[in-house]
């Protein structure tokens, strides 16, 4: 990892991406965002045809008993908007980086990343993983490495002190120590 990981545009790009398809729906069909109507969304030009369309509108159609929580057979605005918060909130699981991950815009090294990681970054182990917690890997990963870059080069500057020709030594410093030791 050169830079920090930020989790705040995975989370943005899914978000755009229900947002931009309930829209596209609720506009492409008269009678609401219904779980018929994203089924005949998957195969409207004018929905697939989007960046996020098809595949967005597939989760949907997948999930909307869980999105349609007054359970009338239809997403509201509302709905989908609580939807998104508790996503925000409660974090993204595997299947849902990996379904919607690629169309939300995000680099595939981030999504390739955060699934690599996945169970190092949840941080909780509750089968998800926030931005907050996407980020907080990201920082502890660069302390760690700054950790192991400044531990090396203690070692190889301290090692200078003992001798001319420490750096054809092989094994560790206090060893290192103990040889010269032993010569005097």
């Amino acid at each position: 990892m050169g830079k920090k990981l930020d989790g705040s545009s995975l989370f943005t790009g899914i978000n755009a991406g229900l947002t931009n398809s309930f829209s596209l729906i609720s506009n492409q069909y008269k009678d609401g965002v219904t779980l018929e109507n994203l089924n005949k969304a998957l195969t409207n030009t004018n929905v697939t045809n989007t960046a996020y369309g098809a595949t967005f509108a597939s989760y949907l159609s997948s999930n909307f008993n869980s999105v349609d929580t007054n359970k009338d057979g239809k997403i509201s605005a509302d709905e989908i908007q609580k939807f998104m918060n508790n996503i925000a909130t409660q974090g993204l699981t595997r299947e849902q980086i990996i379904s919607l991950g690629a169309s939300s815009g995000i680099t595939g090294s981030l999504q390739e990343t955060v699934l690599a990681h996945f169970d190092d970054i949840d941080a909780n182990h509750d089968g998800k993983v926030t931005s907050q917690e996407i980020s907080a890997y990201g920082v502890n990963s660069q302390v760690e490495k700054q950790r192991i870059a400044d531990r090396n080069r203690t070692i190889n500057n301290m090692s200078m002190f003992y001798s001319d020709d420490s750096d054809k030594y092989e094994g560790s410093l206090l060893d290192y120590r103990y040889m010269e030791d032993e010569k005097s």
